[in-house]
């Protein structure tokens, strides 16, 4: 995108937006408050996305009680915390977005979907299209910035809002590769690691909660209880916290990788820039802690 960026800032554009090749998944990048460009996560995209669906849906009066989003399990949880504003439903699947699309023809005539994504930068509004779409995200990002625009904000000035509103999330992905026979077998020796011997605190925060979807089981750790998850078996792990951190581990289904996926939340009652600060270095002790 760099040279994108390059002639947004010649001609003083609002918004940079790029597509990979078959044009599914698309990248932005937006002025932050000093004018300067920076690229958003697909965390940060789909918090956007998602929020302008939800509040437009809301004031066009077409939240009936029966509309719902869906996102993969490693996606923020920010677009549920936003979805709850407005008693819409909300469906985690597994990484992959056929899960997503799946959900959407399991619910097809009982439900309307408004939208959903996946942090890896796919996203997709309305159910003509079953796959992410980077034709409507596109369009719809645009469209989001331009409703900003109208009320004197930038899409980053957007974002800051929705994390005074909701609570700030912050994310951090690691990859560790493991090459050949020893790195498979590497891989499998660490999710069993995780799996005996459980963190009980990642990055000063205390684990309430472990979700293992190869067991098909959560447990809350405060009460001891077991809840059985329906979503297909998957060698993923995931460890939520009490201030509401989410750190989800799953080794790679196409590459030679484990995944770690960090998303903090963070107090926004001593100033966001403040909560910034406080979440990048709990991402990094938190990336510390598992990864190293």
């Amino acid at each position: 995108m760099a040279l994108a960026v390059k002639k947004a800032q010649e001609v003083n554009a609002d918004l940079v937006m790029a597509t990979d090749p078959d044009a599914d998944r698309v990248g932005i990048a937006v002025k932050d408050d000093k004018g300067e460009f920076i690229l958003l996560n697909g965390n940060q995209t789909a918090s956007i996305f998602v929020y302008y669906l939800l509040t437009r849906w809301n004031e066009l009066g077409k939240l009936t009680g029966k509309e719902f989003i869906v996102k993969t399990i490693v996606t923020t949880e920010l677009l549920f915390e936003m979805a709850k504003k407005y008693n819409v439903d909300r469906y985690d699947v597994l990484t992959g977005f056929k899960y997503i699309a799946d959900k959407i023809l399991e619910l097809e005539g009982k439900k309307q979907f408004i939208g959903g994504g996946e942090e890896s930068y796919g996203y997709l509004a309305g159910d003509f299209v079953r796959d992410k779409d980077a034709v409507i995200a596109t369009s719809m990002i645009a469209e989001a910035t331009a409703w900003a625009a109208e009320q004197g904000k930038t899409p980053y000035q957007l974002l800051m809002d929705i994390y005074k509103e909701f609570g700030l999330f912050k994310e951090k992905l690691v990859s560790l590769t493991k090459k050949g026979i020893s790195g498979t077998e590497e891989i499998k020796a660490l999710m069993a690691k995780f799996r005996t011997t459980p963190p009980t605190v990642i990055a000063g925060e205390k684990v309430v909660e472990i979700r293992d979807y190869k067991l098909q089981e959560a447990k809350d750790l405060l009460t001891g209880k077991v809840t059985p998850i329906t979503l297909p078996k998957s060698d993923v792990l995931q460890f939520f916290t009490e201030s509401g951190s989410k750190i989800t581990i799953r080794p790679s289904g196409t590459e030679p990788k484990i995944k770690f996926y960090f998303g903090m939340k963070g107090d926004v009652s001593q100033g966001l820039e403040t909560a910034m600060k406080v979440l990048d270095t709990k991402l990094e002790q938190a990336a510390k802690e598992l990864t190293e």
